[in-house]
């Protein structure tokens, strides 16, 4: 979770532009910038650079990890008001600077109060578990291969219970805080609300999605990690509902893979 201050409105000598950014994650450190140019928003600022002959810095509406995919990621920038290329004139200009990964997908002018961190209402996340004996090799960094039985009517209890205002301390991992102890001391820094969770089968398997008013780093992983731990009957349910009922105890240690991890959707 970061602690970054909301920005000042864009000043009157820049346009600010919103963009929807998606990504094939597998070859990249996260969205976040990285010091060895491996972050999403490394390449995207690099391109953007080309096209403006000045430095642009993005914002978008949270970090994803490394290897995890983005259908729908916002982001937004400033660039001077004396470029007045049109929106769609921006797409062509940046992606032609872009690996084959990461595509602009949209652009428009933005409100210069418009952030895509801060005026995020929500997001949905989808994570596909592939369940074939085999797994083919183009879903290799694309799901999670799950083998074996999986208990239906488990999963959607736990999901069930997902949904809904909770601490998730224990199914959440720390980041940008000095410690456990300090994190977990202030109930809000890891209280979210879940507005729907939900598993739909699919002919590879099974995807799981998740919405909610926002998500703690690792949160959904960790939230399918434990939910699958139940459902192939390794753990019982109240093993997972005691991660939501009682904030002080151990993390959850069920991690599912960032491959199968998606950002669908950005809510304003």
């Amino acid at each position: 979770m970061d602690e970054i201050t909301p920005q000042e409105p864009a000043s009157p000598d820049v346009r600010r532009l919103r963009f929807t950014v998606a990504y094939e994650g597998t070859p990249w450190q996260g969205w976040q910038g990285q010091p060895n140019g491996f972050g999403i928003q490394n390449r995207i600022e690099k391109a953007m650079a080309a096209v403006t002959k000045e430095p642009v810095s993005f914002q978008a509406a949270g970090r994803t990890d490394t290897g995890v995919h983005a259908l729908c990621q916002t982001a937004h920038c400033d660039v001077p008001a004396r470029l007045t290329i049109p929106p769609e004139r921006w797409v062509r200009a940046i992606n032609g600077g872009l690996p084959p990964s990461i595509r602009i997908l949209t652009c428009e002018e933005a409100a210069p109060d418009f952030h895509a961190r801060f005026c995020a209402q929500g997001k949905i996340y989808r994570y596909r578990i592939h369940r074939s004996e085999i797994m083919p090799p183009l879903e290799a960094d694309r799901a999670w291969h799950v083998r074996g039985p999986v208990n239906f009517d488990l999963l959607a209890q736990c999901l069930a219970k997902v949904k809904g205002t909770h601490n998730f301390a224990r199914l959440s991992a720390n980041r940008g805080f000095d410690g456990e102890a300090k994190l977990r001391a202030i109930p809000a820094n890891t209280t979210r609300t879940i507005h729907s969770a939900e598993f739909r089968v699919t002919p590879e398997g099974l995807e799981i999605e998740v919405a909610g008013n926002g998500f703690l780093y690792k949160m959904v992983r960790l939230i399918v990690g434990a939910c699958l731990h139940v459902a192939r009957e390794r753990d019982p349910i109240d093993w997972f509902n005691a991660l939501l009922d009682d904030p002080t105890g151990p993390k959850g240690n069920q991690c599912a893979p960032a491959a199968g991890l998606y950002l669908v959707k950005v809510f304003y």
